[in-house]
Order: C-alpha cells, then structure tokens, then sequence
C-alpha cells in the first residue's frame, strides 16, 4: 500500500506520503490565497524525499471538508485526476475527522475550523477515532452550550475563547493525520466514502441579482 493524501479544505495546503504502516514523506504550507499554486510542489516534494514516483502510488486520500469552495474543489479535483490518471482508487475523509485524529484526546471534545464570516465548522468527537455529530456550520455564540465545558481543537476553537476556552492545537489539518486515519480504517476493512465535498452552504461568488444575458444577433 502507498497511499498519496492531500488537503486543501483549510488554510493549510498538506501533502502526505503513507506506505501502510507510518507516513514517510510529508508537506504542509499555510497560504489560503493559494491552494492551486502550492499543491502540486508540494506532491512533487513529498514524492522526491521519499525516492518515489508518482506511479508507485496504490491510492488516493483527500480531506472532503468541510471547507470553503474555492480550496476544497482544489483538493478534491487533484485527487480524482492523480486518481483517474493512475487507475488507483480515490477515499474521502472528513478533515475534521483527521484533525481530531491528531489531536489524539482521551475523553469527549470539539473540532472547530474557521469558516469565515465570523462561523465555524465543527463537530462533536467521543474520542480521537469517533464522530458523534454531523459535521455543521455556525456561528460560535450559537452553540456555546452545546459544547461548554469541553475541550477543543482546530483554527475555529483559536478564535474564539469565549465559546472555545479550552482550546488548543492542533490548528490545521495534516494529511499526515490524514493518510494514517486512512491506512488505520482500510486494514480494518472499513469502506471509505468517495471524495465527496462537504460545502454546508453556498460559495461567496454569487450571479448578480437581475443578471441578463446577452446574446449576439
């Protein structure tokens, strides 16, 4: 097994290697202006310092989100094309889930990402391993109670003490912690989902309202 991860759901834009057993090469930069810039270096880095080319690669892991439009489709199409072009298949996983593997916390908590206009995305965890809730999109003051009192994890818990004061690293998704839920759920013969985005509402760029069209004559 050689597993190629990749994440482009937050600021974060993380590339893994995982041979099965542990990671052996990995990336990550923190530029939310440029997921489609940096993602392909960043496989190429990956690859070099393993001593690996692209073909050797088994199968694909991308992060489906939650995550804004424009960096998550990034992600999810490089995925399904290295999939496509390779013939290898292509597993989704939740980048809240990978980022509450890698938090590793024993008891229940929270992972909350930033998702701009002053929201987040979270989720409710049992542990490291088991997701409680659906991934969601709020405003942080509208779920102070349903999360007081438990710790938290992700760039959306750093932001906001006042719902979040537990909070802590990490703040971004790796697909380190990616790749290795990944290779722990396959050798557990657990299906994974297709790379499928989780968007939870709609992309900032919208259609003005009273668009018209205009044809030629």
């Amino acid at each position: 097994m050689l597993l190629l991860a990749l994440d482009t759901a937050t600021p974060a834009v993380t590339v893994a290697l995982h041979d099965g057993t542990h990671v052996i090469a990995s990336s990550s930069q923190v530029d939310a202006r440029r997921h489609g810039e940096l993602l392909l270096p960043a496989v190429d880095r990956v690859l070099t310092e393993a001593g690996l080319r692209l073909d050797a690669v088994t199968g694909i892991v991308a992060g489906t989100g939650p995550g804004p439009y424009t960096g998550l489709r990034v992600g999810l199409m490089t995925a399904d094309t290295f999939g496509l072009a390779l013939g290898v298949p292509v597993h989704g996983v939740c980048t809240l889930d990978a980022l509450a593997y890698a938090a590793d916390l024993p008891g229940p908590f929270v992972v909350a990402t930033d998702a701009r206009r002053k929201e987040v995305y979270w989720a409710r965890y049992a542990d490291s391993r088991t997701r409680l809730t659906d991934p969601a999109v709020d405003r942080p003051a509208d779920i102070a109670e349903q999360v007081a009192g438990l710790p938290a994890v992700g760039a959306g818990a750093l932001l906001y003490p006042d719902t979040f004061p537990k909070a802590h690293e990490p703040e971004h998704v790796s697909a380190a912690a990616l790749a290795s839920l990944a290779a722990e759920r396959l050798a557990a013969g657990v299906e994974l989902p297709a790379p499928r985005p989780l968007y939870l509402r709609r992309p900032d760029a919208q259609v003005p309202k009273n668009y018209k069209v205009v044809t030629p004559k």
